[in-house]
């Protein structure tokens, strides 16, 4: 009996640091494949794969997801105030900083600054290797993700590794690198301390019909030779959990409190899933 608690208590405790609070449907005909989001506090924001800027009312009651609802949706559009064409659209990862949203992108792959209704303000300067799509396994596997902190400056990724398939790469903004061994496809990222960043990646295998998403703790502080410290916290199936999709998007809510959301790929048989969970201890908090 005693081999059985301590299994159990070892078990658990894999997945201690990742607690799943909850999870809630989008129904809506007008609003699909979320990438990204941002929060500042009141407003969320997700961004489409079709260069579109939803505005969202947020309610958080006792770590339970009472409303997400669509305000207002803006077209991405350039300084002349004209919608950006079809090859620049494609709209991946978001960061809400200063009264801003910043925007990375595949296909064309960059980072610029927006107004919160979506109009461009200025670009990024990214590292160079980043901005040549012929660096990338493909045209769709750019710049999914985008993080910032005062410390590192904007950080990004391309979403699968240029080389080495199992050695992810995060590049800042301050000509910094950090590696750390990959799980997946990296979706997202968003800080979770100054030193540590949370990574959201996906993994398909066709064969098997199983979609895999791992949240990896990476600290940028403890790295030997570029290569930093990372701990997978939590791992889900669509074999084993509930509410298991193409998750692409992920943001801070609160100091422990974390939301991520799937992309339905503007397919029926998909779902526009939001999840809630937190890392270490959540506070139980109405906003």
């Amino acid at each position: 009996m005693k081999f059985f608690l301590i299994l159990f208590i070892f078990l658990y405790s894999l997945n201690a640091d990742i607690k799943i609070l909850d999870t809630y449907e989008l129904k809506s005909k007008d609003i699909h494949e979320l990438s990204a989001l941002a929060y500042d506090g009141k407003t969320l924001y997700a961004l489409s794969d079709y260069g579109v800027l939803h505005h969202f009312k947020l309610k958080i009651k006792n770590n339970k997801i009472k409303i997400i609802k669509p305000i207002k949706s803006y077209k991405l559009k350039n300084k002349n105030y004209i919608r950006l064409k079809k090859k620049k659209r494609d709209s991946e990862g978001l960061v809400y900083l200063n009264n801003k949203l910043y925007i990375s992108f595949e296909r064309k792959p960059r980072v610029e600054q927006y107004s919160l209704n979506g109009i461009k303000i200025k670009k990024i300067k990214i590292p160079k290797i980043l901005r040549d799509i012929k660096n990338y396994k493909s045209k769709n596997k750019a710049l999914e993700s985008l993080a910032y902190s005062d410390k590192y400056g904007f950080i990004t990724a391309p979403e699968e590794p240029f080389k080495d398939k199992n050695i992810h790469k995060l590049y800042t903004t301050k000509n910094k690198i950090f590696s750390f061994k990959a799980s997946g496809l990296i979706t997202d990222i968003v800080f979770i301390d100054t030193d540590n960043i949370l990574v959201l990646q996906r993994d398909w295998c066709s064969l098997k019909f199983k979609l895999t998403i791992t949240l990896t703790k990476v600290n940028l502080a403890n790295c030997n030779q570029n290569m930093c410290q990372s701990e997978i916290l939590r791992t889900l199936t669509n074999h084993k959990d509930n509410f298991i999709d193409n998750y692409e998007g992920l943001t801070k809510i609160d100091k422990n409190l974390f939301l991520m959301v799937s992309d339905d790929n503007n397919n029926i048989l998909q779902k526009t899933y939001f999840m809630l969970f937190s890392h270490g201890k959540s506070r139980l908090r109405a906003f």
